[in-house]
């Protein structure tokens, strides 16, 4: 009887070790971008309503990279490779992503700075990668990043010597939001109706 017990209390510590670690797995890119919005870690750079800052005269360069996870289907690249602005101006740059599939996909936009000590001087006013993104079969569209580059970078004892930042995104496939699923049903809905 004690065999029996011992036997099902093991299988029970391994199933709830499965389920944990399934979890944590489920959860640890998602968590990964909250501390590192949270702290600044791994070059992740601010964000602001608005540019507030003075505009000084010394430049700094801007380059745009663009990735996606592996079984993400969607096209996706910068529409300039890099431009150069003043430190504090306010920048607008534009990523194209592209939908060849022949169904709705969601994506969501992870993002970092290079290098990491100018990451918390790369303040972002609105972004593409704050909200999912949904492209339709064959959509195309051209996502819009706005930023600057604080002023405080020119005193920083690291970031002082940055001449040139780039900006990476990459692109996860999610599920569909609800209103999505929800459109996508009554579309087949119609269409059987219709046939």
């Amino acid at each position: 009887m004690n065999k029996l017990s011992d036997q099902g209390r093991t299988a029970v510590q391994l199933v709830g070790l499965v389920v944990v670690m399934g979890g944590l797995a489920w959860a640890s890119v998602p968590f990964y971008d909250w501390f590192c919005r949270v702290t600044g870690f791994g070059g992740v750079p601010g964000v602001a309503s608005d540019n507030g800052s003075e505009i000084l005269d010394q430049t700094i360069k801007v380059r745009f990279d663009a990735s996606k996870e592996r079984n993400m289907p969607w096209e996706f690249k910068p529409v300039a490779r890099e431009m150069e602005l003043r430190i504090g101006e306010t920048g607008l740059a534009f990523y194209e992503a592209y939908n060849p599939t022949d169904r709705p996909v969601a994506g969501q936009a992870a993002y970092n700075v290079t290098p990491y000590e100018a990451g918390g001087f790369f303040i972002k006013i609105d972004c593409f990668c704050f909200t999912e993104q949904v492209l339709q079969p064959g959509e195309r569209v051209e996502m819009p990043v706005t930023f600057y580059v604080d002023p405080e970078i020119v005193t920083d004892r690291d970031a002082k010597y940055t001449h040139t930042i780039t900006l990476s995104y990459t692109f996860y496939e999610i599920d569909l939001p609800e209103t999505a699923q929800a459109a996508l049903v009554q579309d087949v809905k119609t269409d059987k109706t219709v046939n």
